[in-house]
């Protein structure tokens, strides 16, 4: 199989970035819409509020771990690839193909359905539709969104900082509104949820901590990396557990862990019951809105690192082909939109369609992270003099604890899930007889 060379290329990224600003870009990257979600679903596996916010708390921690692991990885072999270049260098490309086939297939595409989702179930709020109403909306999304990347549409920055504002009001009114709820609502009692999972709680916040893998990829512009990357990550995870914990606490003191339990739009029926149905409008339209934009972004990124996977093996030139007078790759935008389609169907099926997504991408998600803790070794051992301006403090404790929570929660991931992980991992699998098949073509 004919691959191109992974020979690091020159870099002109300039070192320019201080700790302040690497702070903020890191925040903005992690903190999203699945903050507005998934707080229900981890009530609904922790025994007590207590137990709720030490996952939180835990989930930040293990983030800040996987942090430092990316960041050696980002600033010893900086590329606009990312983990599929680590993969490339460390395991070779057939391992780097999965990777790749797995973005396309399960990662990227269960991610755009996952906020498809998000966006539908606060949409519902504002308009209902049916039964179906979140599965419709989401459906719509992806089409809508689609299309408009695929004409070429460009979103000016006004618009990117709208959808930030409106992300950042919501967050805002959700914490005001949830810890004032004790001088105008009671909320409801505490019963203990329903018996859940550690792993499975721990699952969803590691979701909605997800971010920081690409935030680390800032390591080779940050000034005085060695220093200030540190520093960079140890605030930045710090005031993002601040905030996560924050809006539980509101969720908390508004619903009780029953109410959060059992609730489908956690923030939309914690400002219904502390301002009435126009509150609960007001938020369901903001999140509605911060879900699309986050819907629009990965869609963006998505279809482009499907067109590099086009570029780099021939049997998928398909999508490695760019539309000129778009300027967009317009066939890995359609590819993309059919499977992100095809799992909101999936989600349907089941009738959960946001556990549904999660349940589809943990898995392949985990294992591929595995990797990447693994990866940090044998590029240590097999490029032991490559320039290395950040490295993992404490080594190797740090990365084997890294490794360690990965295979934990990939476990978790195939034990505590439902019907959408094992068909998260078939379709992984189906990469297997696709890649031998391209390795006899290629064979003389």
């Amino acid at each position: 199989m004919t691959i191109k060379s992974i020979e690091p290329q020159p870099t002109l990224l300039k070192s320019t970035l201080s700790v302040t600003d690497a702070t903020a870009i890191i925040v903005g990257m992690v903190v999203g819409a699945g903050i507005f979600e998934t707080p229900a679903l981890v009530a609904a596996n922790a025994g007590s509020a207590g137990m709720a916010l030490s996952i939180w708390v835990l989930g930040g921690a293990m983030s800040l771990v996987g942090a430092l692991c990316y960041a050696e990885l980002a600033s010893a072999f900086p590329d606009a690839g990312g983990s599929y270049h680590y993969f490339m260098r460390a395991y070779g490309p057939n391992l780097a193909f999965l990777f790749a086939w797995a973005r396309m297939a399960v990662i990227q595409t269960g991610s755009i359905a996952l906020l498809a989702f998000i966006f539908g179930d606060y949409a519902a709020q504002l308009l209902p539709l049916g039964s179906y109403s979140s599965f419709l909306y989401a459906m719509l999304s992806i089409v809508v969104l689609t299309g408009l990347n695929f004409t070429g549409v460009e979103q000016g920055k006004w618009t990117q900082n709208l959808l930030t504002l409106a992300k950042v009001l919501g967050l805002l009114l959700v914490i005001v509104a949830g810890l004032a709820a004790t001088t105008t609502t009671a909320p409801v009692p505490a019963e203990p949820a329903s018996q859940g999972s550690f792993g499975l709680a721990m699952l969803f916040v590691l979701l909605t901590y997800g971010g920081w893998n690409e935030a680390a990829h800032l390591s080779a512009e940050i000034r005085h990396v060695q220093r200030n990357m540190s520093k960079a990550l140890l605030w930045s995870i710090g005031i993002i557990v601040s905030i996560y914990l924050l809006i539980n606490l509101a969720y908390l003191q508004g619903l009780g862990l029953a109410g959060m339990a059992g609730s489908e739009a956690v923030a939309a029926d914690l400002m219904r019951q502390v301002a009435g149905e126009g509150g609960a409008k007001f938020i369901s339209f903001l999140i509605a809105v911060s879900a699309l934009g986050a819907t629009n972004a990965t869609i963006f990124t998505g279809a482009r690192t499907n067109y590099a996977l086009g570029r780099d093996f021939p049997a998928f030139a398909l999508l490695g082909r760019w539309n000129n007078r778009a300027n967009v790759p317009a066939n890995a935008l359609l590819v993309q939109g059919a499977i992100a389609l095809a799992l909101v169907l999936l989600g349907a099926l089941t009738r959960k369609g946001f556990e549904t997504m999660v349940d589809y991408t943990a898995p392949v998600f985990w294992f591929f992270f595995l990797l990447s803790g693994i990866a940090l070794f044998v590029l240590r051992w097999r490029e032991p003099e490559a320039p290395r301006p950040f490295r993992v403090p404490l080594f190797p404790l740090v990365p084997l604890l890294f490794c360690s929570v990965c295979l934990y929660l990939l476990y978790s991931s195939l034990v505590f899930t439902g019907l959408g992980a094992l068909v998260g991992v078939a379709v992984l699998a189906i990469g297997v007889p696709i890649l031998w098949l391209m390795r006899k073509r290629v064979q003389p």
